[in-house]
Order: C-alpha cells, then structure tokens, then sequence
C-alpha cells in the first residue's frame, strides 16, 4: 500500500495555484507560473492558475511588478502565494526619488503596461509586427528596472522565435544588465547556442551554475554544457554532462527530458564508436517516445533512422522508416493536425528517405515507388524542395534500369521544378528584405525609446542629487543655529561646508540646464506660439486654444523625429510646411492670405529634402514682409518640375520687402540680430558640400519698388 502511494506521488498532478496580492486580497491574473520550464497561465474559468507538478518540483512565479518567488510542492492541495507590498512596488528608487519620478513626466496608467504584456505573450508567435509594436509601447510604460527587464526579455524571445539570434542574444544582455535572473541567462545561453556560439554559451551556462537552482535549472544547464561540447566535437565530456543531466531528469520523473538525454547519449556513444551502447540508448529512447505521444515517437523515430543511415545499416534503416510510414498515414485530423507536426515528419519525406535507402543498396527497382509515391504527395503538399530531390533520384533509378524515356520525362520535369524553385527563392529573399527592414525600424525605434529613458533618468537622478543636496543644506543650517554658541571656530568651518555645498549644487544644476538645452528647438517660434495660445485664451476663446496646441505639438513631435536626419522625403516636408502655414494663418488671420501649389506631375517620392528646410524662408515672409504690410497680403508656395532631374519650389509674397522690413524694424529688434538666414544658408552650403550641389538658393525681390520677396529653390532628384 505505502508502495503504491509513492508510486502516486511520481506522477503529475493538477495544483489549484493563487497568486494572491497581500494588501487588497485579490488574485494577479498576469503572472507567469512555471514549472520545470513550462509556463501556466491564468483560468478564467477556475479563477487561478492550474498547474500540472509533481511532489517536491519548485514552481516560479514571475512578473514584472514584483520580485520573482519560489515555492516547493510538499503536497497536492490548492497553493496560496501571497505577494507583499505588490501595489507598491512600482519604482527601483526609495518613496522620496519615486515622488520626483512621477513629478517630472507624463502621468503613466499603472495597468496599461501590463495589457501591453498580455498582447506581446499573445502574439509573439503569431504576428511579428503586433508584437515589435506592442514591446515599444511596453518599453516606454516601463517605468522600473524589473519592467525594463522583462520588456527587454520578451522582445528577445521574439526575436529567437524568429530566428533572429543575434538581436535576441543583445536583448537577452539588456535584460540581464537590469535585473539579473538566472531564468534569463539560461534562455541566453540556449540563444547562444542556436547562434552557434559555443564559447559564449559554454561561459553563460557555467556562470548560470554559480546561482541558486531549482532541479529543472540544473538539468537545463548540463544538458546545455553537453550540447555544447558535442558542437566542440568533445564528446566525452559531452556524454558526461549528458549522463548527469539524465541522473536528474529520471530523478525528478521527466519523461520527455528522459527521452531526448537517452537519444543525446545514443548521439555521442556512436561518435566515440560504441555502437553496442549507442544501439540500447536509441532503443530505449524511441520505447520512451512511444509511451509519450505520436509526435514524439515518430520524431525519435527519424532521429534513429538517420543514425542508421549514417552507419550505413540501411535495412534497419527501411524497417523502421516503413515503420513511421504506417504511424503517420495513420494519423488522422480528428486526432492530431499533421500540420502541427515536427516538419520532418511528413509521409512524403519518409518515402523519400526510404527510397534513397534503396538506392544506396543498390536495389532501385525497389526504390522507384516509394521515389513515385514521394514526388506525387509533395506535389499535393506543395513541397517543391521533396519533390525536386525525389524527381531527380527517380530520374537517376530509372535511368540505372533501363527505362531511358520515363528517366528523361522524370529529369525535365527536375529542371521544371528547380526553375520552380529559383523564382520561389528569389521571392523569399525579397520577403527577408521587407523582414529585415521591419525588424531594423523597430530596433531604430526601441534604440530611442532606450535613449529617451536614459535622458529620463538622468534627469530624475540631477533632481534626486539636487534633492539630496537642498536637504543636505537645510540640515547643516540648522547646525550652525544649534552650535551658534560653540564658537566662530565652528561657524567658520560650517560656512566652508555651506560654500561646498552650494558649490556642488550651483554644478548639478547647471549640468541639468545643458541636457535641457541640448533637446530645446527653436525657441523663437516656440514662445511665438504660446503667446498665440496666450491670446486665445484671454479673449475665451479656449477651442481656438486647444486645436492651435495641438496641432503645433503635432509640427513639434514631426520636427523632433526628423531632427536627425539630413534629408526626409518632400512629401514629408510638404506636410510640415502646410501645417507651419496654417499655424500662422491662424495667428495673422487678418495679415495674409495663401496658396500652396503643387505639380501633379511632380514625383514626390523621387525627391528628398534636408528637413524644415523651407520652413525659414516662409517664417521671413510673413514676419518680415507680410505683417508689416498695412493692408492684407499675399503668400503663394508652389512647386514645379524644371527638368527631368530637378524641381523648383518658389516662396512668393508681396510684403514690404526686405530693405523696408529693416528699415521698420525696432531699435530692440536691430540689436537681436538673427542668424535664422545665415543658418539656412550655411547649412545648404554644407549639405552640398555633401551631397554634390543638390539644392540652389536665389532671393530677389518681386517689384522693382523693392516691395516682396521671391524664394526659388532649386531641388534635384535622389
């Protein structure tokens, strides 16, 4: 009887798990709990997360909001993980640095983050773009060091899932450079070594090994060590990280870990030529698959056939290939989507393989039906590449007995196919392009999202100092009240540490006023603005107010985008410059009226200009002509083709004219003297220096009275 219930307690049992918030008594929903590297979700049906574990496993609950926690299972009755202080730990600085965190930003939605996280989790295998966009967004909401992390981690995992190792292995680092978990230095070092970066690998597992580890983990570890010294060709060190990796998994009654270290060991006994042992091994892990599921039998099952293919026993080979033929023609849709299975494991690669068996013996004949069978379900498959290899092996079989006509009808159909196969390859690289560049602007975006934070941080750590050192200076002016009587020995040396103080302030200070200058724009439009604002909100005119603020922080944020980029594609340009005209048709309505003209036959996407280029010339038009004029003027921006290679644009107005405008000008305005125009020109100068005389510049007046300015800019093409 106590045999029987030891015998129970190795099995797997469902545990009801609540993951319980201590302060308010309600279940977090969005946590992961793991167990022996499979991850649980919540049930909405149950209420909880129901997890499947057995006596003595470790289960590990993560997420982003508070510190990973670990629980041993001493029996199988419903789990209750309470978690401290969850509300309050939203910040990796103390309550006084948190109060200037969320004094010195935008206010953040404490969920919004966490539902970003449940679509990344979503659509991590499904749609690569939804889930880039979602780690953005996850990314700006991230607010902590443990939020950072875990943003950084699933963008990695992403990027594994496909295929982009290297991006995942520099993910996986910015992770772990904010919170360092072994759970993240193991998919790490599995990264590494799909990246075949075996050094790499080898050193982040050893450094796994140093950690606290549940068994899972030290599984995980050997068998990563062993995997690694078999890509080194060090196949008895392998087989020894193999043989400890498989001493845990049999300890802990990891079935599916059992058999894939039984078909490792076979791998690496029949490298060291112990092909007895490697024969039981492979024995024992496809009876061990068998017992598991369809999948994993017929998967172990191609594994051993090639190693019989490699040791050139090719009627084993055949055996246990016709085998598998029978499982997976067995399968049905009702029972398993043969979709869903490993893609090895298709009925028209096995009969291919079993063919290719026949001929290597020699036996052709015996191979040209399972070569016919082969070609004809790859061609209801659509498995280009099967059927080409089947084609031209049937063409070579048929050719070996003689049927001279069916081989060359079988070998033109090869060339048809691998014809087939070029224009369908060359489709694909066109998809890797538009894949890699999807993946290139995302990692451009999440770069300055990175750089934003940064910037963000450093300037709540400025503030903290700041704090810190205003605090600092209340404290020892009370000293001196105190030690008032202690003597002018005393009060002197205070004030030196007053003078220090102030000093050391005065510098973070203006440390803080340089990193705020750097990201200023032009600050002669932006306090123009505002007082526009200013003046729709004294007349009450609060909508006028509102749509002008918004849509000058939409010219903003389009300027801050483009700010470092030498040139932007026009299209661009004309959508900033027609929400700048509007902007300021709206502060001098009763000054000017405009037009913007463009060329239909002007090919917007063939040109590329320097951003806010034009912006300048427009802002001198109507500041500078326009609003002087007494009665109402006029502004005209248009385009139109010079010649095939180059466009002009012309900024037209009928102001008072340059000479008059100075002449008009304050005696204030005179000593302000601007460099708007010598900027413009010398960064034309510049950029033609660059880009071999792109862009020409002619300003000339419009009526020979010297009233109105005339704009032609010369553009040419990319």
């Amino acid at each position: 009887m106590q045999a029987q219930r030891s015998k129970g307690y190795d099995r797997e049992h469902t545990v009801p798990v609540k993951v319980i918030d201590e302060k308010t008594r309600l279940p977090i929903r969005n946590a992961e709990v793991i167990v022996n590297g499979e991850i649980f979700v919540f049930s909405h049906i149950y209420d909880k997360y129901m997890v499947k574990a057995r006596l003595n496993d470790v289960i590990q609950i993560t997420h982003p909001d508070f510190n990973t926690m670990f629980h041993t299972v001493e029996n199988f009755k419903a789990i209750q993980i309470l978690v401290e202080d969850y509300e309050d730990k939203k910040s990796k600085y103390s309550f006084d640095k948190l109060s200037i965190r969320k004094n010195s930003g935008p206010k953040r939605d404490s969920k919004a983050y966490n539902t970003y996280y449940d679509s990344v989790k979503f659509y991590k295998e499904k749609d690569l773009d939804k889930s880039l966009t979602f780690v953005e967004k996850m990314l700006d909401e991230s607010d902590t060091k443990r939020r950072r992390a875990v943003s950084f981690r699933e963008l990695a995992d992403i990027y594994t899932h496909w295929k982009q190792y290297d991006l995942a292995i520099e993910n996986y680092k910015a992770s772990l450079k904010e919170v360092n978990e072994n759970r993240v230095l193991l998919l790490l070092a599995k990264t590494q070594l799909l990246a075949l970066k075996n050094g790499d690998a080898k050193r982040s597992f050893m450094r796994a090994s140093k950690g606290k580890l549940s068994n899972y983990e030290n599984l995980t570890i050997n068998e990563g060590l062993g995997d690694v010294y078999k890509n080194l060709t060090e196949y008895k060190k392998a087989k020894e990280y193999y043989e400890s990796a498989l001493e845990i998994a049999q300890a802990s009654s990891l079935k599916s870990k059992i058999t894939d270290l039984n078909s490792k060991l076979a791998e690496t006994y029949a490298k060291l030529g112990e092909g007895v042992k490697a024969d039981s091994l492979f024995k024992n892990s496809l009876d061990l698959a068998y017992k598991e599921n369809v999948r994993r039998s017929l998967n172990q099952q191609q594994k051993v056939a090639d190693y019989y293919n490699q040791a050139q026993r090719y009627d084993d080979e055949i055996d246990l290939r016709k085998e598998s033929l029978k499982e997976a023609n067995g399968i049905t849709i009702e029972t398993e989507d043969k979709e869903s299975l490993v893609d090895s494991i298709t009925s028209q690669k096995i009969n291919y393989k079993i063919g290719s068996a026949y001929i290597l013996k020699e036996e052709f004949n015996q191979a040209i039906p399972y070569l016919k069978k082969s070609i004809e379900e790859a061609d209801e498959n659509e498995d280009l590449i099967v059927q080409k290899d089947a084609t031209r092996k049937l063409s070579e079989a048929l050719e070996t007995v003689g049927a001279y006509s069916e081989a060359l009808k079988s070998y033109q159909d090869y060339v048809q196919l691998v014809d087939t196969l070029y224009s369908r390859k060359e489709q694909e690289i066109q998809q890797l392009k538009r894949f890699g560049k999807r993946i290139a602007e995302n990692r451009s975006r999440i770069k300055s999202l990175e750089k934003d934070k940064e910037l963000a941080d450093t300037k709540v750590d400025l503030a903290y100092k700041d704090q810190q050192l205003v605090e600092e200076s209340n404290k020892r002016q009370e000293y001196v009240i105190y030690s008032l009587i202690g003597g002018m020995l005393l009060m002197s040396l205070l004030a030196y540490f007053m003078f220090r103080t102030n000093k050391q302030q005065k510098l973070a200070n203006n440390l803080l006023a340089l990193k705020s200058m750097r990201s200023q724009m032009n600050p002669h439009f932006i306090f123009n603005a505002l007082n526009s604002v200013n003046s729709f909100i004294a007349v009450n005119d609060e909508r006028s107010a509102n749509r002008y603020l918004s849509e000058f922080s939409v010219l903003m944020r389009s300027v801050l985008e483009n700010s470092d980029e030498d040139f932007i594609p026009l299209s661009k340009e004309i959508e900033l410059l027609e929400l700048y005209v509007k902007l300021e048709h709206n502060r001098f309505q009763d000054k000017f009226d405009y037009t913007i003209t463009i060329d239909e036959e002007i090919r917007l996407e063939e040109y590329s200009i320097p951003p806010m280029l034009l912006q300048p010339y427009i802002e001198n038009a109507i500041w500078h002509g326009l609003r002087y004029k007494e009665e109402k003027g006029n502004l005209h921006i248009s385009m139109k083709n010079k010649n095939e290679e180059s466009i002009v644009i012309l900024i037209e107005d009928n102001g008072v004219g340059r000479k008059k405008s100075i002449e008009m000008k304050t005696k204030n305005q005179l000593k302000q003297k601007s460099k708007g125009m010598s900027t413009i020109k010398n960064r034309v100068s510049i950029l033609n220096d660059m880009y071999q005389d792109k862009i020409a510049v002619l300003i000339t007046d419009v009526f020979e009275d010297g009233s109105g300015t005339k704009v032609e800019l010369t553009l040419k093409k990319d």
